[in-house]
């Protein structure tokens, strides 16, 4: 009888790319895949280590599923992922639980580490080349796990940036693009099981091919992919401002399947601050980039995040942020308190800034980005709105939910709507706003 594997996956969506190509190569070797813990022999989990929140959160599910090994049917627990990246050396003492640890460019050898666990090997340390290429013929394997009729497409992997808070370069390696072609492939295969909107992720969406073709080919990417006629919505995540050309702007302007929305981590609005954390961005070049995509498209969607509490960042600073919020009107926004991560150059910055202050800054951006949001949301009262169905709201009597252009699934709202007929997850419906809260929206179906 074949091994029972249970899987969790933590972190980010590009964590969880990973995780759908580990849970497709686990079911060619003929596992059988469970979601009940309890059933497992080996139980997978792919953790995420990029703040010690994160770390924390993959310890902690590590102790709970180390009580199904006490019950006797769990045999094995493999850590997978940043965290087993970051703390390959120490997790074995940390974590006597756990069995195994498989680094971020180790992972598509799951199947092989799931076996030597099942034979009773203990302390199986595979974490060596964070720089691997991953063969694209098991990235057309990637079990989807998604539903709703949208995936994520990885378009690249590491990082080039030297941004002086953020630990993903030591754990994912340099910025290496993905061959367009086995993306068209993968972005193929993808819609033939049902994917209609492919939402575009990397580090740095917007540095795509740099590396590979000599120039930023993400718009020729965006072209290439809008082929596929099965795909209707082309979304893209982390685009870092200092590399969004005019060709890029032009490419969503124009071609129809690029949704107006774009993801755009900007993390602060203050030279000064900016200038420690590594980032190229300047106050006045984030202004005109916005300006640009707002005067190609009218109604473009901008989402950002920000780190409040970076060190030296003084109440002068957090004010001059806040009123850039207020003069921008971020569409979305979210905001991380900065974390002091160990092996990072800002850790060594003086003027570290106490945790309460941090979130007292932290709480005041988002009371000022819900009005903000709430005035944005108001505007599309009386308009019509393209719906991707997400599906029927729990307890409710024909309510639905989905999102629009301006959602992005998770880290968005929601249009919410009522429907007698019986609606399809990924299927596509022209909503009218009727009403509006601080971050969703209210609609009737138009027949």
């Amino acid at each position: 009888m074949s091994a029972k594997i249970s899987f969790v996956s933590l972190g980010c969506d590009k964590n969880l790319i990973d995780s759908e190509i580990m849970l497709g190569l686990i079911d060619q070797e003929g596992y059988v895949i469970t979601d009940n813990d309890s059933e497992a022999d080996i139980i997978i989990i792919n953790s995420c280590g990029f703040i010690m929140d994160a770390n924390q959160e993959g310890i902690d599910k590590v102790l709970e599923m180390a009580d199904y090994k006490k019950e006797g049917k769990c045999k094995g627990i493999i850590v997978t992922g940043c965290m087993a990246q970051r703390y390959k050396d120490e997790i074995f003492e940390a974590l006597p639980e756990v069995d195994a640890v498989v680094g971020t460019g180790d992972f598509e050898s799951i199947a092989s580490v799931i076996k030597r666990i099942a034979d009773g090997e203990k302390k199986v340390n595979l974490v060596t080349d964070k720089e691997h290429i991953l063969n694209p013929e098991n990235s057309y394997k990637r079990m989807v796990t998604t539903t709703g009729g949208f995936s994520y497409l990885k378009i690249a992997e590491g990082c080039d940036s030297k941004c002086t808070y953020c630990t993903i370069p030591s754990l994912r390696g340099h910025y290496r693009s993905r061959d367009m072609e086995s993306l068209v492939k993968e972005a193929e295969i993808l819609a033939e099981k049902g994917v209609k909107e492919l939402i575009l992720i990397a580090q740095d969406t917007s540095l795509y091919g740099q590396d590979l073709y000599g120039e930023k080919a993400l718009p020729k990417l965006l072209r290439r992919l809008s082929e596929i006629e099965d795909i209707k919505w082309l979304r893209i995540l982390y685009c870092y401002p200092e590399n969004i050309t005019e060709e890029l702007i032009e490419e969503m302007a124009t071609n129809p399947k690029v949704l107006h929305y774009l993801d755009m981590p900007i993390q602060h609005s203050e030279d000064k601050i900016l200038k420690l954390m590594g980032r190229r961005s300047t106050r006045e070049g984030l202004k005109k980039t916005i300006e640009r995509l707002r005067e190609k498209m009218p109604d473009m969607c901008i989402r950002t995040t920000l780190i409040t509490g970076f060190p030296s960042e003084t109440e002068e600073d957090f004010n001059a942020q806040c009123e850039f919020i207020k003069e921008i009107g971020f569409d979305r926004l979210g905001v991380f308190t900065y974390s002091q991560e160990e092996g990072t150059p800002a850790a060594k910055l003086p003027n570290q800034i106490d945790e309460d202050v941090k979130e007292e800054r932290k709480d005041y951006i988002l009371e000022l980005q819900k009005s903000i949001s709430a005035s944005i949301c108001e505007k599309y009262v009386g308009k019509t709105l393209e719906v991707i169905v997400e599906g029927k709201i729990e307890g409710e009597d024909d309510i639905y939910c989905g999102r629009s252009y301006r959602d992005c699934y998770e880290i968005d709202g929601f249009v919410f709507f009522r429907s007698k007929e019986e609606l399809l997850a990924g299927d596509f419906y022209k909503i009218k706003i009727t009403e509006a809260g601080d971050y969703d929206l209210i609609g009737e179906r138009i027949d």
